[in-house]
């Protein structure tokens, strides 16, 4: 390692001896030391398994611990993507230094094609955590965050555990710029697309052939909101997804299905509501009446928690600044 005194500049190489580390993190093209680069302001050649970093001590730091967390991510047996690259990028500049090596090891499942599901962000390993601790759990957010691929995930693992018996998830079938009676089929294919999300996230998690064993065995029930009025459910894990578009008669109703040995998750985008203008969500509405109670828990996701492809995150933003400014405006 050699320092200018003068102009703190510095140098410093790091080795890379796995080679399956070194393409990672590299990336295409190098695509990915391009992105550090530019990002911390630094200089970065590979030599080989060698690689030097040359700018700003401060900069050059910052860059081998990066690095340093990339390479036991990645040993921990992750893939590195432009998402994790990212991510340590954020974490260290926030002063969450460690944040990604942190999630390296939290498995959560192993899906039916040896996938294994860990958290991708500290904000999904909260949420997983009250996950574990809660009967009931409210998740807020942007989309692409997890909220409801992790539930769904967290469910399976607990049938898999024999803590509940099946698997209840559901969604209010609202119509947003389309109307149900101009699709066509019966009742439950002009549901279906509604529920689309929730199938995908179990096609996943269980694979096609399980999910539709499983569905056919009453184990797994996949049903619009309506559906679930006059019921009890006992010894159930409940998945209430897009609950923003619930009125509070509907999110009362769905709570109060809750039995024995049942828990529920309740997702949501507060920001994303389909309802007609002037209705409240019932979604909006729970959080302020139910927040303080003992057993329920609210999680609340960020931008930064979002796994999505890279220009999700700036969309995101881009619509709450631009959001924030028109009622400024407005007002």
């Amino acid at each position: 390692m050699t320092q200018n005194t003068e102009t703190r500049l510095m140098e410093t190489r790091i080795i890379i001896d796995d080679i399956g580390a070194a393409a990672e993190i590299f990336g295409k093209h190098d695509e990915n030391l391009s992105l550090l680069e530019s990002s911390l302001g630094v200089k970065m050649v590979a030599r080989g398994e060698e690689l030097v970093i040359m700018g700003q001590r401060e900069q050059v730091e910052k860059t081998r611990e990066i690095i340093e967390q990339l390479q036991s991510y990645y040993q921990a047996g992750n893939r590195l993507t432009r998402h994790e690259i990212n991510y340590a990028i954020k974490s260290l500049n926030s002063g969450k230094a460690g944040a990604l090596a942190g999630l390296a090891r939290d498995v959560v499942l192993v899906t039916a094609r040896g996938k294994k599901i860990k958290p991708k962000t500290v904000g999904q390993q909260r949420y997983i955590e009250k996950l574990l601790k809660h009967d009931v759990v409210f998740a807020l957010g942007p989309a692409g965050t997890g909220k409801t691929y992790l539930a769904v995930v967290m469910a399976v693992r607990a049938q898999r555990n024999r803590t509940v018996n099946r698997i209840v998830l559901t969604r209010p079938a609202v119509e947003a710029g389309e109307k149900l009676g101009f699709l066509p089929g019966d009742l439950q294919e002009k549901v279906d697309p509604y529920l689309r999300p929730l199938y995908d996230s179990l096609y996943d998690v269980l694979g096609i052939e399980n999910t539709q064993k499983y569905l056919e065995r009453q184990v797994i029930e996949i049903a619009p909101l309506a559906y679930m009025r006059g019921r009890t459910l006992d010894d159930s894990f409940v998945i209430l997804d897009e609950a923003q578009n619930t009125t509070p008669e509907q999110m009362k109703m769905f709570l109060t299905r809750l039995g024995f040995g049942s828990r529920a998750v309740i997702t949501g985008d507060e920001t994303q509501v389909d309802l007609p203008r002037g209705q409240q969500s019932g979604l909006v509405h729970a959080r302020r009446v139910l927040d303080g109670i003992e057993g329920i828990a609210f999680h609340h996701f960020t931008g930064e928690d979002i796994v999505r492809h890279p220009l999700v995150q700036q969309i995101v933003r881009a619509y709450e600044e631009k959001g924030a400014l028109a009622e400024k405006t407005e007002v």
